[in-house]
């Protein structure tokens, strides 16, 4: 281990050195960014937390990626055929690929890079249960090998959002996936300037030289990573009215997350820009942990369903309903599987019903930790919501006030909440996440193989195979009907509603790309 750290510290002080010393004659161009948390943990398959995946997509890269469109394209792959029987996939990489460490993409990264990923993933489990052999042919082509033909194997392989099939270097892929790694290089267009991070201040990104951008025009997370700065900076500023200050003043460049309620005098300021970058929008979720009491209860659980009111979460959080909207389809409104099915009288404040619920359930009198992240704009106004409605049905709470990234690292234990662990928290997945019953995190009732929070229901699982099985959009959709029937009386989570956060970038900044992801190539900075 210690030999690997040595070289890559060496591999990434030369190809920073390169990336500066390309510059030439003219002065650096640095993009520094105000992201929406702090960077802590460098592994985006042992979490699903943003911060993570958003430095996934700085350092690695994907098989394939989503466009404007939806379309899942070829990213990595130069070419990929599918048999007739749709049993075998047969895949190409593209010419150029190369690791941060100058070490080439092959075909043994990619397998070990799935292998790991599907150990974790709600939709890289579910696609790995299709696939009864991945094949090295060669050091550029790999194989698929399917017990039984579906749609999910470039579906899972396109996914935009946590956790994303970002591929690594074997040896580094062969870690645990119930393990964080340890060592930190990828092939995609920024390197990680490890010894330039500082937890709680800074993360810093350099331009890899040796990327080979697809040669096409970016769109969205698909076509070509065209990096035109030297160097992106993730800078941690906490204060909100800090944060417009400095990108009206010039000294940082993008806020990805700005609190809704300064929108209205960034809008009027003429060194601010605000964009729509993902039209997808996102969606608060309501997490329980079913390990421990009272929400091993599923009346308890319901009783929440009933005692919820998505307004009262949305205006505490966005204020502004140009920015938001109330919606009971689990699977986004506006998508092709929206649906009201089994939340009809549900998620607008029964408190009275919720109280009945409680009472059937033999509550008695167990506190809840409900987890308060107090750093981040969008999230901090909502738990003390969540506490008041719980104690108007009976529910005694106890609000413990952390950061996020101490949250981040908390929901992953499962001891009982007086020793450490807890028993829900509120959070903001990426719309693009929960639009299937595939691909949403929260869904996944596999017990201990589930995400932080573990739910474990046999029916849930079944149903979520046989959509997965179902070619028909009419049978889909009577799928889908029956997993929110079941959900809505035996939930894994709860979904507060859809939200829209605008981008303010520079006035001197072009080129951002519109995607569910914020990505950093693309971007120009002009003097």
């Amino acid at each position: 281990m210690g030999f690997i750290n040595k070289s890559r510290s060496i591999a990434q002080s030369l190809l920073i050195a390169g990336a500066l010393v390309s510059g030439g004659a003219h002065a650096e161009k640095v993009l520094n960014v105000n992201m929406h948390s702090d960077l802590k943990i460098v592994d985006p398959i042992w979490t699903t937390a943003y911060m993570s995946r958003n430095y996934g997509y700085m350092v690695y890269d994907t098989l394939f990626s989503i466009n404007t469109k939806g379309e899942i394209k070829p990213q990595m792959i130069d070419t990929y055929t599918i048999s007739d029987d749709g049993l075998t996939y047969d895949f190409t990489l593209r010419d150029g690929l190369l690791f941060h460490d100058n070490q080439p993409v092959t075909s043994e990264d990619v397998i070990a890079s799935l292998k790991r990923w599907g150990a974790k993933d709600a939709m890289g489990q579910k696609m790995m249960t299709f696939v009864s052999e991945m094949v090295e042919v060669n050091d550029t082509s790999f194989q698929f090998k399917l017990n039984e033909p579906t749609g999910l194997v470039l579906q899972a392989l396109g996914k935009p959002s946590s956790n994303v099939p970002f591929i690594m270097p074997a040896r580094i892929a062969a870690t645990d996936p119930g393990e964080q790694i340890s060592e930190y290089v990828g092939s995609g267009p920024f390197v990680f300037i490890e010894d330039e991070w500082k937890p709680g201040d800074k993360a810093e990104f350099a331009k890899f030289e040796a990327y080979v951008p697809r040669n096409e025009p970016g769109d969205g997370l698909a076509g070509g990573k065209v990096v035109n700065v030297d160097k992106v900076v993730w800078k941690v500023i906490r204060d909100q009215q800090t944060k417009m200050n400095a990108l009206s003043a010039g000294e940082i460049d993008v806020i990805e997350s700005p609190s809704h309620d300064l929108l209205p005098l960034m809008e009027a300021d003429p060194n601010i820009q605000l964009f729509d970058l993902n039209p997808f929008g996102n969606q608060y979720t309501f997490r329980f942990n079913q390990l421990h009491p009272p929400f091993d209860n599923p009346k308890v659980r319901e009783a929440l369903l009933y005692a919820f009111d998505q307004e009262e979460f949305l205006f505490a959080a966005v204020g502004d309903e140009a920015y938001f909207k109330t919606c009971k389809a689990m699977f986004i409104c506006g998508t092709p599987i929206a649906t009201e099915a089994g939340f009809e009288e549900k998620l607008q404040g029964n408190i009275a019903k919720a109280k009945a619920l409680i009472e059937e359930s033999g509550y008695d009198g167990t506190p809840v930790l409900l987890m308060h992240p107090t750093d981040l704009a969008i999230l901090e106004p909502l738990p003390p919501v969540a506490k008041a409605a719980m104690e108007k049905i009976g529910l005694k709470v106890e609000l413990v006030a952390m950061d996020w990234q101490t949250l981040v690292g908390r929901r992953n234990k499962q001891e009982a909440p007086a020793d450490g662990g807890w028993n829900a928290f509120i959070t903001s997945w990426n719309s693009v996440d929960n639009a299937s019953p595939l691909s949403t995190p929260f869904l996944n009732a596999a017990c201990d193989k589930a995400l932080f929070g573990w739910p474990c229901d046999e029916e849930i699982q079944q149903l979520r195979d046989e959509f997965s099985r179902e070619p028909d959009a009419g049978k889909q959709m009577a799928i889908v009907e029956k997993i929110q029937q079941r959900v809505a009386v035996a939930p894994t989570h709860i979904h507060l509603g859809q939200w829209y956060q605008p981008t303010p970038i520079g006035a001197n900044i072009s080129g951002a790309p519109v995607s569910p992801v914020p990505v950093f190539w693309g971007y120009e900075k002009a003097e």
